[in-house]
């Protein structure tokens, strides 16, 4: 599974990138994020695009699995 580190990135720039991760790897990529909104963001855009998602808290920072 395809991982992408979007820390430091400011919104919308997480969520534009796992668009691109997806299309890329439809079947699920992993995409890290380091604030609570680039997190939720992120995380509904997965859920929107039909995607089942994990969020694993590491660090302060976050981790979320999408898959089919």
């Amino acid at each position: 599974m395809k991982q992408f580190d979007a820390r430091g990135l400011s919104c919308p720039q997480p969520v534009l990138e796992t668009k691109k991760a997806l299309a890329e790897n439809p079947s699920g990529v992993q995409i890290f994020v380091d604030n609570t909104t680039a997190k939720n963001n992120v995380e509904r855009f997965m859920k929107n695009s039909g995607y089942k998602v994990e969020v694993e808290e590491r660090n302060g920072d976050f981790l979320l699995t999408a898959r089919q």
